[in-house]
């Protein structure tokens, strides 16, 4: 198949997938949402779950942590345009709660039939629900953030690249430095050269001290996403 080919078959299975009714998250949705960006991308993003902005929007991304995850792709010389953006639920769990293992489960299916369309040589999972899933491990994102791991999904060869959620950041100011060096290495792995070793992720001590909010966040995002 080839990249036209596999274009369009995502395209119809997107369109497929907008009715689908395989958890009970089906019941509360506003409209699933599938992804958005080139479907030829070197590079993919996942996520954990829309929010109520997405869930309204059918797009992933485009709350507050979305217009962070727009500056940091800018800040490497990328846009939305340039990637791909999923999440590991294409609807959204009410109140933004976890997502359940039932629902992953029933979920995973979409992601994997989209990263063997898409083919990405590079994929960021953004949190602990994305990077769990699709390394197959427990390690949580704070051990693994910023360290590419050679992986294969499916008959897909390619780089998995564990980073913080960029909601993350708008909870705690000081991950931002944290997530800007992560994103900062992205360039070099799509050349194949050697990244620098990751940025420290902020102290418990760090993470406590008193700070000012960095984002007027509209909606809050659930302090339970797995982001850390």
């Amino acid at each position: 198949m080839d990249a036209a080919q596999r274009r369009a078959e995502l395209e119809r299975l997107s369109e497929q997938w907008g009715s689908c009714t395989r958890c009970a998250l089906a019941d509360g949705r506003t409209q699933v949402v599938v992804g958005s960006g080139h479907a030829d991308a070197d590079v993919m993003f996942v996520g954990e779950a829309p929010g109520f902005h997405e869930d309204r929007q059918g797009v992933p991304f485009v709350g507050q942590a979305g217009k962070l995850l727009s500056t940091l792709l800018g800040e490497i010389g990328l846009s939305r345009d340039d990637v791909y953006i999923a999440n590991v639920l294409k609807c959204r769990p009410p109140g933004n709660r976890d997502p359940r293992p039932e629902e992953i489960e029933a979920c995973e299916g979409y992601l994997f039939t989209q990263v063997g369309l898409i083919r990405p040589r590079v994929i960021c999972t953004l949190g602990n629900f994305a990077t769990k899933l699709l390394s197959g491990r427990p390690d949580g994102i704070t051990r693994v953030h910023g360290r590419p791991q050679p992986h294969r999904i499916g008959d897909v060869e390619l780089v998995l690249y564990p980073i913080y959620h960029p909601a993350a950041a708008l909870y705690t100011p000081r991950m931002l430095e944290t997530l800007r060096s992560d994103f900062s290495r992205l360039p070099d792995l799509l050349r194949g050269e050697p990244a620098p070793p990751p940025r420290p992720a902020p102290t418990v001590r760090e993470v406590l001290a008193p700070r000012p909010p960095i984002v007027a966040v509209a909606e809050p995002e659930p302090a339970q996403l797995g982001l850390f």
